[in-house]
């Protein structure tokens, strides 16, 4: 192990022992701790980001005896108005979540070594923090995860991964410079289901494929012309919520889990539910770390003037990869999917279940000397696994990248409402100045200062 490492565990040994001192009255160290997974083998874990996804992610790792929650970060205190009104989060109800989860484990029912803070620089300062879960609306997730990486942080980064091509290039610089593994909340490369599907696909069960279908949810036009400017709740930094992106006024449904229906912070549907559905397609097909070579516009619905929302409300776009493959990504009943047309047929992956076009291809076995993908059942336990072991995770950096390309070219090709040739090894559009413009967002001061670099 190098001199940082060994510095890093060091720190962290100390901090422990300083734990331990403080926590042994009034209370009592949960088994985790002391238990049969040793301090020097546990990971400990920040959540930078307390809203919606944290529902899911943070009971995902709370499950895991060598993983201690230190720390929980969010601009806001707590509040309801996320994806359902009985959902109340933010920084200090879900910090007291941890507690009780680790209270539950004691004798005395008491603990209280998880902290709440409202900046993610002071979780980064913290020595002691080994990796960090990036919960952010999507204009976060490059500045956040690249400061992580030059603290020393292993990431595990929602999806989308980026907000622009540009802010994907520099997460990528950063995981690699400082050697830091990142994997990217595309948990549908750890589904079984899927990658049967991949396999089936893989090992030529439909024939030479054809055409992809990568099938979004839609989304309404929000608030409608004269929506007006809210007061900003108690307890909720909007400024710094707002971070790199523009100044804009407050509303409820500009922030929390609507967050994802303006393109200052998001890419709407597309990089939502799109960017599980196109990955799904990369995986199956093989095409990882590819990028298509065409994009055009299908006839994209995109909310009346004067709305709030600036995101599409129907998906509707089509790529075209280099070996020829048809992409189009769109919205359609029954909802998110994917679905692969071969030369001998077609199989559909939705509603986490598989359907083909004869029981020949849905019940084909594959044989031992076929085409077998790496597994995966649980996607934070992959990434966990890697931490460890400093292997690559399931969804990497460069394949996260990637996938939200896709995402970020079909967002570009429905706006302009124009046919765009793309080339993926600039990653820039052929001749198109006003496309190569939107690979990049300007950062807001005062955080312009900590923009990423160009090169």
């Amino acid at each position: 192990m190098d001199r940082q490492g060994e510095n890093r565990k060091a720190s962290r040994r100390a901090f422990i022992k300083a734990g331990l001192s403080a926590l042994a009255a009034p209370y009592v160290v949960p088994r985790t701790i002391l238990g049969a997974t040793a301090p020097s083998n546990r990971i400990n874990l920040a959540l930078i980001g307390a809203g919606n996804q944290s529902r899911v992610d943070l009971p995902s790792v709370l499950r895991f005896a060598d993983v201690q929650v230190l720390a929980i970060c969010d601009v806001n205190r707590g509040s309801d108005g996320y994806a359902r009104p009985e959902h109340f989060l933010g920084r200090e109800p879900v910090r007291d979540l941890v507690n009780k989860h680790y209270a539950e484990e004691t004798r005395s029912g008491k603990y209280r070594g998880c902290e709440a803070y409202a900046d993610f620089r002071d979780v980064l300062a913290r020595e002691d923090i080994d990796a960090v879960m990036v919960i952010l609306p999507d204009h976060w997730h490059a500045l956040v995860t690249v400061l992580a990486c030059q603290a020393g942080k292993d990431v595990y980064c929602q999806k989308p991964m980026s907000l622009t091509v540009h802010d994907g290039q520099q997460m990528i610089q950063a995981v690699r410079k400082h050697e830091r593994i990142l994997q990217v909340g595309s948990q549908y490369r750890s589904n079984p289901v899927v990658r049967r599907v991949a396999e089936l696909v893989r090992n030529g069960r439909i024939g030479q494929v054809q055409r992809a279908v990568a099938i979004v949810n839609d989304s309404g036009p929000g608030p409608g012309p004269g929506w007006k400017a809210m007061p900003v709740p108690d307890g909720f930094d909007y400024d710094l919520w707002l971070g790199p992106a523009p100044e804009a006024p407050y509303h409820l449904d500009r922030c929390l889990y609507r967050f994802r229906f303006h393109l200052d912070y998001s890419g709407g549907q597309v990089t939502n539910t799109g960017h599980h559905s196109n990955d799904i397609v990369q995986w199956v097909l093989g095409l990882d770390g590819s990028e298509p070579v065409e994009f055009e516009d299908l006839g994209s619905v995109w909310p009346p003037a004067g709305h709030l929302y600036t995101t599409a409300m129907k998906t509707a776009f089509r790529a075209r990869h280099a070996n020829g493959i048809e992409l189009i990504c769109q919205t359609q009943d029954p909802g998110f999917g994917a679905r692969f047309e071969g030369t001998d047929g077609w199989i559909q992956y939705s509603g986490n279940k598989i359907q083909a076009s004869s029981d020949a291809i849905l019940n084909s076995p594959i044989g031992d000397e076929e085409l077998r993908l790496p597994v995966s059942d649980n996607h934070y336990r992959n990434w966990l696994d890697c931490v460890k072991s400093r292997e690559e995770p399931i969804e990497p950096v460069e394949v996260g990248h990637s996938t939200a390309n896709i995402c970020h070219c079909g967002n570009i090709a429905m706006r302009l409402k124009r046919k765009l040739r793309w080339n993926p090894d600039t990653e820039t559009f052929v001749d198109d100045a006003e496309a190569d413009q939107m690979l990049r967002r300007p950062y807001r001061e005062p955080w312009a200062k900590l923009a990423l670099p160009t090169t």
